[in-house]
Protein backbone atom coordinates (compact mmCIF):
# COMPACT_ATOMS: atom_id res chain seq x y z
CA UNK A 1 0.00 0.00 0.00
CA UNK A 2 1.29 3.68 -1.15
CA UNK A 3 0.81 5.93 1.96
CA UNK A 4 1.03 9.75 2.17
CA UNK A 5 1.21 11.13 5.59
CA UNK A 6 0.47 14.83 5.63
CA UNK A 7 2.22 16.54 8.58
CA UNK A 8 5.36 14.56 10.00
CA UNK A 9 5.22 16.10 13.56
CA UNK A 10 5.24 13.45 16.48
CA UNK A 11 1.69 11.51 15.31
CA UNK A 12 2.29 11.92 11.87
CA UNK A 13 5.92 10.50 12.35
CA UNK A 14 4.73 7.68 14.83
CA UNK A 15 1.73 6.58 12.30
CA UNK A 16 3.86 6.71 9.38
CA UNK A 17 6.48 4.77 10.70
CA UNK A 18 4.36 1.97 11.89
CA UNK A 19 2.74 1.44 8.55
CA UNK A 20 6.23 1.59 6.86
CA UNK A 21 7.46 -1.05 9.77
CA UNK A 22 4.29 -3.13 8.48
CA UNK A 23 5.57 -3.17 5.12
CA UNK A 24 3.90 -0.37 3.35
CA UNK A 25 5.23 2.36 1.28
CA UNK A 26 5.23 5.22 3.08
CA UNK A 27 5.50 9.16 1.75
CA UNK A 28 6.17 12.00 5.17
CA UNK A 29 5.36 15.17 4.55
CA UNK A 30 6.96 17.00 6.94
CA UNK A 31 9.55 20.10 8.08
CA UNK A 32 13.08 20.52 8.13
CA UNK A 33 15.27 19.46 9.91
CA UNK A 34 12.97 16.67 10.20
CA UNK A 35 12.37 15.60 6.86
CA UNK A 36 16.31 16.28 6.08
CA UNK A 37 17.31 13.43 8.89
CA UNK A 38 14.67 11.08 8.18
CA UNK A 39 16.05 11.54 4.27
CA UNK A 40 19.95 10.83 5.10
CA UNK A 41 19.21 8.16 8.20
CA UNK A 42 16.03 7.12 8.10
CA UNK A 43 13.35 7.51 11.22
CA UNK A 44 13.94 5.79 14.57
CA UNK A 45 11.14 4.96 16.58
CA UNK A 46 11.67 4.47 20.05
CA UNK A 47 8.63 2.02 22.05
CA UNK A 48 8.29 1.11 25.36
CA UNK A 49 9.89 -1.99 24.94
CA UNK A 50 12.03 -1.34 21.65
CA UNK A 51 13.79 0.95 19.14
CA UNK A 52 12.96 0.84 15.67
CA UNK A 53 14.35 2.31 12.55
CA UNK A 54 12.92 2.38 9.05
CA UNK A 55 13.10 4.52 5.95
CA UNK A 56 10.20 5.86 4.38
CA UNK A 57 10.48 9.08 1.95
CA UNK A 58 10.16 12.19 3.09
CA UNK A 59 9.89 15.61 1.65
CA UNK A 60 9.11 18.95 2.30
CA UNK A 61 7.05 19.60 -0.33
CA UNK A 62 3.05 17.97 -0.32
CA UNK A 63 2.07 18.50 -3.32
CA UNK A 64 1.60 16.57 -6.70
CA UNK A 65 1.64 13.72 -4.86
CA UNK A 66 0.28 9.74 -5.80
CA UNK A 67 -0.91 7.11 -3.39
CA UNK A 68 -3.28 4.38 -2.57
CA UNK A 69 -4.05 6.87 0.82
CA UNK A 70 -3.67 9.84 2.35
CA UNK A 71 -3.13 10.40 6.11
CA UNK A 72 -3.42 13.86 7.39
CA UNK A 73 -1.86 14.99 10.73
CA UNK A 74 -1.16 18.55 10.73
CA UNK A 75 -2.87 20.62 13.38
CA UNK A 76 -6.26 21.59 12.80
CA UNK A 77 -5.44 25.51 11.85
CA UNK A 78 -3.42 23.82 8.87
CA UNK A 79 -6.10 21.38 7.37
CA UNK A 80 -6.97 24.08 4.59
CA UNK A 81 -3.47 24.31 3.42
CA UNK A 82 -3.56 20.08 3.37
CA UNK A 83 -6.50 20.18 1.51
CA UNK A 84 -5.27 22.55 -1.19
CA UNK A 85 -2.09 20.49 -1.53
CA UNK A 86 -4.06 17.21 -1.72
CA UNK A 87 -5.87 18.54 -4.30
CA UNK A 88 -3.20 18.50 -6.45
CA UNK A 89 -2.63 14.55 -6.63
CA UNK A 90 -4.35 11.53 -6.63
CA UNK A 91 -5.17 9.06 -4.07
CA UNK A 92 -7.74 6.60 -3.40
CA UNK A 93 -8.64 8.33 -0.13
CA UNK A 94 -8.17 10.52 1.82
CA UNK A 95 -8.20 10.13 6.56
CA UNK A 96 -8.17 12.90 9.42
CA UNK A 97 -6.19 11.81 12.08
CA UNK A 98 -6.18 15.11 13.50
CA UNK A 99 -7.61 16.68 17.11
CA UNK A 100 -10.73 18.71 16.76
CA UNK A 101 -13.09 18.91 14.59
CA UNK A 102 -14.63 20.17 11.14
CA UNK A 103 -11.30 18.46 9.36
CA UNK A 104 -13.40 16.35 7.15
CA UNK A 105 -15.69 19.01 5.72
CA UNK A 106 -12.70 21.11 4.93
CA UNK A 107 -10.63 18.20 3.10
CA UNK A 108 -14.08 17.65 1.29
CA UNK A 109 -14.61 20.50 0.04
CA UNK A 110 -11.00 20.40 -1.90
CA UNK A 111 -11.01 16.59 -2.84
CA UNK A 112 -12.55 14.38 -5.10
CA UNK A 113 -11.99 11.32 -3.11
CA UNK A 114 -13.52 9.50 -0.08
CA UNK A 115 -12.87 11.50 2.82
CA UNK A 116 -12.44 9.23 6.17
CA UNK A 117 -12.90 10.26 9.98
CA UNK A 118 -10.30 8.81 12.80
CA UNK A 119 -9.24 8.71 16.16
CA UNK A 120 -5.83 7.89 17.47
CA UNK A 121 -5.00 7.16 21.04
CA UNK A 122 -1.56 6.98 20.75
CA UNK A 123 0.95 8.92 22.88
CA UNK A 124 3.52 10.37 20.61
CA UNK A 125 6.70 12.58 21.29
CA UNK A 126 8.90 13.82 18.94
CA UNK A 127 12.70 13.53 20.74
CA UNK A 128 14.61 15.41 18.34
CA UNK A 129 14.77 15.48 14.34
CA UNK A 130 14.52 11.64 13.24
CA UNK A 131 13.42 10.30 15.89
CA UNK A 132 10.18 9.51 17.50
CA UNK A 133 8.44 8.09 20.85
CA UNK A 134 5.30 6.16 21.59
CA UNK A 135 4.92 7.21 24.80
CA UNK A 136 1.82 5.37 25.56
CA UNK A 137 0.43 2.80 23.39
CA UNK A 138 -3.70 3.00 22.56
CA UNK A 139 -5.61 2.38 19.14
CA UNK A 140 -6.65 3.37 15.68
CA UNK A 141 -10.94 4.14 15.15
CA UNK A 142 -11.59 5.22 11.75
CA UNK A 143 -14.58 5.25 9.39
CA UNK A 144 -16.30 7.72 6.69
CA UNK A 145 -17.11 10.91 8.56
CA UNK A 146 -20.56 10.69 8.38
CA UNK A 147 -21.08 7.54 9.72
CA UNK A 148 -21.76 4.02 8.43
CA UNK A 149 -19.87 1.96 6.25
CA UNK A 150 -18.36 3.42 2.44
CA UNK A 151 -16.16 2.87 -0.80
CA UNK A 152 -12.64 2.86 1.10
CA UNK A 153 -13.12 0.25 3.89
CA UNK A 154 -11.42 -2.72 3.14
CA UNK A 155 -8.51 0.10 1.97
CA UNK A 156 -8.03 1.63 5.48
CA UNK A 157 -8.66 -1.92 7.22
CA UNK A 158 -5.71 -2.96 5.19
CA UNK A 159 -3.44 0.08 6.02
CA UNK A 160 -4.38 -0.62 9.82
CA UNK A 161 -4.36 -3.64 9.77
CA UNK A 162 -1.02 -5.14 9.51
CA UNK A 163 -0.21 -6.18 12.84
CA UNK A 164 1.23 -2.46 14.18
CA UNK A 165 -1.56 -0.99 15.70
CA UNK A 166 -4.84 -1.80 17.49
CA UNK A 167 -7.42 -0.83 14.96
CA UNK A 168 -11.47 -0.68 14.12
CA UNK A 169 -13.01 -0.08 11.74
CA UNK A 170 -16.36 1.67 13.64
CA UNK A 171 -19.41 2.69 11.50
CA UNK A 172 -20.34 5.34 14.15
CA UNK A 173 -18.20 8.03 13.92
CA UNK A 174 -19.79 10.82 14.19
CA UNK A 175 -20.17 9.25 17.79
CA UNK A 176 -16.31 8.93 18.27
CA UNK A 177 -15.57 12.25 16.90
CA UNK A 178 -18.22 14.02 19.41
CA UNK A 179 -16.21 11.30 22.28
CA UNK A 180 -12.87 12.45 21.42
CA UNK A 181 -14.05 16.33 21.56
CA UNK A 182 -15.22 16.18 25.11
CA UNK A 183 -11.58 14.44 25.70
CA UNK A 184 -10.04 17.13 24.12
CA UNK A 185 -12.18 20.42 25.68
CA UNK A 186 -12.00 18.60 29.17
CA UNK A 187 -7.82 17.45 28.78
CA UNK A 188 -5.90 19.88 26.39
CA UNK A 189 -7.72 23.18 27.28
CA UNK A 190 -7.43 22.89 31.07
CA UNK A 191 -4.34 21.50 30.98
CA UNK A 192 -3.10 24.28 29.21
CA UNK A 193 -4.56 27.28 31.17
CA UNK A 194 -3.42 24.96 34.48
CA UNK A 195 -0.12 23.77 33.14
CA UNK A 196 -0.23 20.70 34.24
CA UNK A 197 0.06 17.22 33.48
CA UNK A 198 -3.18 15.16 32.01
CA UNK A 199 -3.13 12.90 35.42
CA UNK A 200 -3.83 16.48 37.61
CA UNK A 201 -7.19 16.51 36.15
CA UNK A 202 -7.98 13.21 38.51
CA UNK A 203 -9.14 15.41 41.68
CA UNK A 204 -9.64 18.62 42.76
CA UNK A 205 -10.60 21.39 41.17
CA UNK A 206 -9.28 20.93 37.75
CA UNK A 207 -11.39 17.76 37.74
CA UNK A 208 -14.23 19.43 38.15
CA UNK A 209 -13.47 21.86 35.36
CA UNK A 210 -12.27 18.94 32.68
CA UNK A 211 -15.63 16.92 33.72
CA UNK A 212 -17.77 19.74 33.37
CA UNK A 213 -16.43 20.74 29.90
CA UNK A 214 -17.40 16.86 28.70
CA UNK A 215 -19.97 17.01 30.09
CA UNK A 216 -21.07 20.64 27.82
CA UNK A 217 -19.84 18.78 24.45
CA UNK A 218 -22.13 15.97 25.47
CA UNK A 219 -24.84 18.15 25.52
CA UNK A 220 -24.13 20.01 22.61
CA UNK A 221 -23.43 16.84 20.58
CA UNK A 222 -26.57 15.48 21.60
CA UNK A 223 -28.18 18.89 20.24
CA UNK A 224 -27.02 17.97 17.01
CA UNK A 225 -28.53 14.33 17.00
CA UNK A 226 -25.68 12.27 18.02
CA UNK A 227 -26.23 10.87 21.21
CA UNK A 228 -23.16 10.62 23.66
CA UNK A 229 -24.30 10.68 27.23
CA UNK A 230 -22.69 12.70 30.13
CA UNK A 231 -21.19 9.82 31.86
CA UNK A 232 -19.57 8.17 28.54
CA UNK A 233 -17.99 11.60 27.86
CA UNK A 234 -16.84 12.24 31.34
CA UNK A 235 -15.82 8.77 31.64
CA UNK A 236 -13.84 9.29 28.65
CA UNK A 237 -11.98 11.83 29.97
CA UNK A 238 -11.16 10.46 33.27
CA UNK A 239 -10.00 7.00 31.45
CA UNK A 240 -7.55 9.07 29.21
CA UNK A 241 -6.25 11.06 32.12
CA UNK A 242 -5.60 7.94 34.14
CA UNK A 243 -4.04 6.16 31.34
CA UNK A 244 -1.72 9.64 30.22
CA UNK A 245 -0.85 10.72 33.96
CA UNK A 246 2.10 11.72 33.41
CA UNK A 247 1.89 13.36 29.89
CA UNK A 248 2.08 16.79 28.61
CA UNK A 249 -1.45 17.77 26.70
CA UNK A 250 -0.15 18.73 22.85
CA UNK A 251 -2.25 22.39 23.61
CA UNK A 252 0.06 22.28 26.51
CA UNK A 253 3.16 22.08 24.52
CA UNK A 254 1.82 24.74 22.67
CA UNK A 255 1.25 26.85 25.33
CA UNK A 256 5.32 26.46 26.69
CA UNK A 257 6.34 26.68 23.53
CA UNK A 258 4.24 29.95 22.94
CA UNK A 259 2.72 28.46 19.32
CA UNK A 260 -0.93 28.94 18.27
CA UNK A 261 -3.18 26.44 19.72
CA UNK A 262 -6.10 24.34 18.43
CA UNK A 263 -8.38 25.59 20.51
CA UNK A 264 -10.88 27.15 17.37
CA UNK A 265 -11.09 23.27 16.59
CA UNK A 266 -11.94 22.11 20.59
CA UNK A 267 -13.88 24.18 22.69
CA UNK A 268 -13.94 26.64 20.12
CA UNK A 269 -16.22 24.48 18.21
CA UNK A 270 -18.03 23.16 21.28
CA UNK A 271 -18.84 26.91 21.59
CA UNK A 272 -20.08 27.31 17.80
CA UNK A 273 -21.70 24.02 17.56
CA UNK A 274 -24.17 25.29 21.29
CA UNK A 275 -25.32 28.76 19.41
CA UNK A 276 -26.64 26.07 16.51
CA UNK A 277 -28.54 23.83 18.45
CA UNK A 278 -31.96 23.35 17.39
CA UNK A 279 -35.07 24.20 19.52
CA UNK A 280 -33.00 24.47 22.43
CA UNK A 281 -30.62 26.89 24.98
CA UNK A 282 -27.35 24.92 25.68
CA UNK A 283 -25.01 26.94 27.94
CA UNK A 284 -21.43 26.05 27.91
CA UNK A 285 -19.45 28.43 30.08
CA UNK A 286 -16.26 26.35 30.72
CA UNK A 287 -16.05 25.62 26.93
CA UNK A 288 -16.44 29.83 26.63
CA UNK A 289 -14.88 30.90 29.32
CA UNK A 290 -11.61 28.79 28.62
CA UNK A 291 -11.77 29.52 24.70
CA UNK A 292 -11.38 32.99 25.33
CA UNK A 293 -8.90 32.69 27.80
CA UNK A 294 -6.99 30.53 25.00
CA UNK A 295 -7.29 33.19 22.16
CA UNK A 296 -6.54 35.70 23.90
CA UNK A 297 -3.32 34.54 25.44
CA UNK A 298 -2.98 33.74 21.70
CA UNK A 299 -3.64 37.24 20.54
CA UNK A 300 -1.14 38.63 23.18
CA UNK A 301 1.74 36.76 21.34
CA UNK A 302 -0.18 37.45 17.46
CA UNK A 303 -0.22 33.51 17.37
CA UNK A 304 -4.15 34.39 16.39
CA UNK A 305 -5.93 33.32 13.02
CA UNK A 306 -4.28 34.29 10.34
Amino acid sequence: MRIVVYGAGSLGSLVGGICQADGHEVTLVGRDPHVSAVQSDGLRVEFPDRTETVHPRATTDGTGLDADLALVTVKAFDTGTAARDLATGTFDAVCSLQNGMGNEETLAAHLDCPVYAGTVTYGAMLREPGVVACTGLGDVVFGPAEGGTGPADDLLTATFGGGGFVAELADDMPRRLWEKLAVNAGINAVTALVRVENGALLDGTANGLACDAARETARVARGHDVWLPNRVAVGAVEAVADATAANTSSMLRDVERERRTEVDAITGFVVDRARTVRDADVSVPVCETTTRLLRAWEEARGLGSE
